[in-house]
C-alpha cells in the first residue's frame, strides 16, 4: 500500500489530491519552487522539498529534480496531476525505475496518446470515427478553415484558426514557435475547423484486471483560446443513444493502448449528432469536479486503489443531478484575455458549492503559471437550479486583488442561450464579449460608495466635518476599466449628502464606515462592503483606482507609448525603429503565463522607439515600443 505520496505538481492540483491523502492516511510531500515557497500546497503537506528556480523549466518539469526530492522525503509514491509532467512518458518511466508506484496508465499508454497524430492514427483502427489530420504543407483553399494544432499540445497553446489561405504560413509558423516553447516539439497539423461543434468528453477508470468504466461525459464546450472555462456533466444535448455511443467508442480508444487508470476521451460532436474523436488525456482532467458530483465518487482515491493494484467493482455508480464547474481565472476577458498578476488580498466565495483554489488570502499571482485561482462547482438535482446556485455564489464572492473573468462567468451562467443548452465552442464569438463580459456592478454606485468609505477612514474618530455655512463639496476622482468618476459630497447637520446627478436614482446615505457603507437608492437600502487597500478600492465585484489629487512628476509616459499589459518575456520582435505600421499591426508578442500575447500598434504611424529585444524579461507598465504618427510633411510626396 502507498504510505507517502509526492504530488509532482502545484497549487489547486497539488491541495486537491492532498485531500484524499489526508482522509485516507497517506502522508504528503510537496514540491515548491522559490515563487510557490509560501503557497498553500505547502503548508498543508507533511513534507516539503525546495525545486530552485522559478520558471516550470527549472523547477516543476526537471524529472531529475522531482525523482531526487521524492527519495529525499521517503516518498514511495508520485502523483503527477494535471499538467507540467502529467502526460510525460519519460517521467513515469523515471519514476518506476527509481523503485516507486506510479499514480497513472503505463508509460506506454502516455506515449501512444502522447502525439495527436498518433493517437488520430491509433483510435481510427481501434473503430474510432476521427477528423482527419493534414499536412500543412497539403492545405488548400477549400480545406478551410482549419484548426492549426500542436501534435503534444493541450490547453489550448501551440492552436490557431486559420479561415483566410494566406494567414496559413503564419499561423503555422507561430504554432510552431509556440509548441516548441511549452512543449518542446514543435510538430503541428492541420484538421477541418467546425465552428460550433460540441466538446464532449468521457471519463474512463480502468483497473488492471480487465475491468474498465466510462464513468460518464461531459460538456466542455465553452472554452476561450481553445480552452475551457465552463465544464459540466451531463451534457444537456446528449440523450441516452448518443450516449452509449460515446461510452463505446471511449472504451474502444483506451483499450487499444491497454489503458489502466484514470483518463479522458475528448470528442467533437456536430449538431447533428456526429462525432470524431480529438485526442485522448492520459491523466485526470481539471474538471473532473463535476464527474465526482454527479457520481459520488472520488477519482483520486480510485487512481491510487489501481495503482495498488485493486479491483473496481463491476459496474460504476449512478449519475444523479447535474453539476457544474467554471474556471476562476485572473484575467480580463474584455482586453483579449490578458492574464493579470497581482496580490490576491481577500479571497472567498459563498454559498453551498464547491471550491477547489490554488490561493488564499494574501497570495501573490505572478508572471510564471497558469492563471487559474480556482474552480468552482454547484451540484443540483436538475442542471436550472445548478446554474442559478453557481452564479449566486460566484456573484457574491470577495474576490479583491487583480482583475478576474469573474463578472463574465456569472453572466455566462445567467445567459438565456446557456439555460437553454444551446451552447457550443463558438459561445463567445456567437454572444459576444461585449454583453458577457459586460459588469455585474455600477461603476457609478460603487465610485460614491468608495468615496465615502476612504472618506470615513481620513475622519477615523475624530469629529464630524459638516459646517453651518455654506461650502464647496468635497471631491475624489476614481477610474473603472479607464472611465473616470468624480464624487461630491458636501457635511451638513443631517448627515452627508452625495450629488449623484448621473444615477438617475435619489441617493441618501445611512451610514458610513471605512468598511462598510449603507445607501438608500430610490427608496430602497443597500449595504455594501468595501475593501481598502493601496491603490485599490473594492465595492462589492467593482475595482476602483482612486486617482490622486497631484500627479507626480515625471509619471507621464511619452505620447505612443505602449506599455506591457503584464509582466512577462518579449518572444518575438516584427518590426524595427523607424518603420511604418498600420493600425493592428503586430509590433512584438510577449510570453507570459504559458500563453502568447500579441502587442499591436493602436494606429497607424512610425516606430519611433524600441527599447526591448527578444528573450529580454519586461515588467507590466515597461515601455515596448513607441509609436509616433507620420507627420504632416513626410506624407507629402
Amino acid at each position: 500500500m502507498i504510505s507517502t505520496l509526492l504530488v509532482a505538481n502545484r497549487g489547486e492540483i497539488a491541495r486537491r489530491v492532498f485531500r484524499t491523502c489526508a482522509r485516507l492516511g497517506i502522508e504528503r510531500v510537496a514540491v515548491f519552487s522559490d515563487a510557490d515557497s509560501s503557497a498553500p500546497h505547502v503548508a498543508e503537506s507533511d513534507a516539503a522539498v525546495r525545486l530552485p528556480g522559478n520558471t516550470p523549466a527549472e523547477t516543476y518539469l526537471r524529472i531529475e529534480a522531482l525523482i531526487a526530492a521524492a527519495t529525499a522525503a521517503g516518498a514511495d509514491a508520485v502523483h503527477p496531476g494535471y499538467g507540467f509532467l502529467s502526460e510525460n512518458a519519460a517521467f513515469a518511466r523515471a519514476v518506476l525505475d527509481a523503485g516507486l508506484t506510479w499514480v497513472g496508465p503505463s508509460p506506454e499508454s502516455i506515449e501512444a496518446m502522447g502525439s495527436k497524430v498518433t493517437a488520430k492514427r491509433i483510435s481510427s483502427r481501434a473503430g474510432v470515427p476521427v477528423l482527419s489530420g493534414l499536412d500543412p504543407a497539403e492545405v488548400t483553399e477549400d480545406d478551410l478553415p482549419v484548426l492549426v494544432k500542436a501534435s503534444a499540445g493541450g490547453g489550448g497553446r501551440g492552436m490557431r484558426v486559420v479561415r483566410s489561405f494566406d494567414e496559413l504560413a503564419a499561423a503555422v509558423d507561430s504554432a510552431r514557435a509556440e509548441a516548441a516553447s511549452a512543449f518542446g516539439d514543435e510538430t503541428v497539423f492541420c484538421e477541418r475547423y467546425l465552428e460550433t461543434g460540441r466538446h464532449i468528453e468521457v471519463q474512463i477508470v480502468a483497473d488492471g484486471h480487465g475491468t474498465m468504466w466510462a464513468l460518464g461525459e461531459r460538456e466542455c464546450s465553452i472554452q476561450r483560446r481553445h480552452q475551457k472555462v465552463i465544464e459540466e456533466a451531463p451534457s444537456p444535448a446528449v440523450g441516452h443513444r448518443l450516449r452509449e455511443e460515446l461510452f463505446e467508442a471511449a472504451r474502444k480508444a483506451a483499450k487499444a493502448i491497454d489503458y489502466v487508470g484514470a483518463g479522458t476521451v475528448e470528442f467533437l460532436v456536430t449538431s447533428d449528432g456526429r462525432f470524431f474523436f480529438l485526442e485522448m488525456n492520459t491523466r485526470l482532467q481539471v474538471e473532473h469536479p463535476v464527474t465526482e458530483c454527479v457520481t459520488g465518487v472520488d477519482l483520486v482515491e480510485l487512481q491510487l486503489a489501481i495503482a495498488e493494484g485493486n479491483r473496481l467493482p463491476l459496474e460504476p455508480p449512478a449519475s444523479n443531478g447535474h453539476a457544474i464547474e467554471v474556471r476562476l481565472y485572473a484575467e480580463d476577458p474584455a482586453a483579449g484575455w490578458q492574464p493579470q498578476t497581482g496580490t490576491l488580498h481577500r479571497f472567498s466565495v459563498p454559498g453551498d458549492v464547491r471550491v477547489d483554489s490554488g490561493v488564499v488570502d494574501g497570495s501573490v499571482i505572478g508572471v510564471h503559471y497558469d492563471p487559474m485561482l480556482a474552480k468552482v462547482i454547484a451540484w443540483a438535482p436538475d442542471r436550472a437550479t445548478a446554474a442559478r446556485k453557481l452564479a449566486t455564489a460566484l456573484a457574491g464572492a470577495t474576490i479583491h486583488g487583480p482583475r478576474t473573468n469573474r463578472d463574465l462567468l456569472v453572466n455566462v451562467l445567467r445567459h438565456k442561450a446557456f439555460r437553454a443548452g444551446e451552447i457550443h465552442t463558438g459561445f463567445f464569438e456567437r454572444h459576444g464579449l461585449d454583453t458577457l463580459a459586460r459588469p455585474l456592478g455600477d461603476p457609478r454606485l460603487a465610485a460614491i460608495v468608495a468615496a465615502l468609505a476612504d472618506a470615513a477612514a481620513d475622519r477615523g474618530s475624530g469629529p464630524g466635518a459638516w459646517r453651518n455655512v455654506w461650502s464647496a463639496p468635497q471631491r475624489r476622482m476614481y477610474t473603472v476599466d479607464g472611465v473616470e468618476h468624480e464624487v461630491a459630497y458636501t457635511y451638513q447637520r443631517s448627515g452627508v449628502v452625495v450629488n449623484a446627478p448621473d444615477l438617475d436614482a435619489e441617493v441618501q446615505v445611512v451610514q458610513t464606515s471605512p468598511g462598510q457603507v449603507v445607501l438608500e437608492v430610490a427608496g430602497v437600502r443597500r449595504t455594501f462592503e468595501v475593501g481598502r487597500y493601496p491603490g485599490l478600492v473594492c465595492v462589492g465585484p467593482v475595482a476602483l483606482t482612486p486617482v490622486p489629487r497631484f500627479t507626480e512628476p515625471g509619471a507621464a509616459l511619452a505620447a505612443g507609448s505602449l506599455v506591457a499589459p503584464m509582466p512577462g518575456t518579449v518572444l518575438r520582435v516584427a518590426v524595427a525603429a523607424g518603420d511604418r505600421v498600420e493600425a493592428g499591426d503586430t509590433l512584438l508578442w510577449l510570453e507570459a503565463m504559458k500563453m502568447e500575447h500579441k502587442v499591436s500598434a493602436p494606429a497607424g504611424g512610425v516606430v519611433a522607439e524600441l527599447p526591448v529585444t527578444v528573450g529580454q524579461q519586461v515588467d507590466v507598465g515597461a515601455v515596448l515600443a513607441v509609436v509616433r504618427p507620420v507627420e504632416e510633411s513626410e506624407e507629402r510626396p
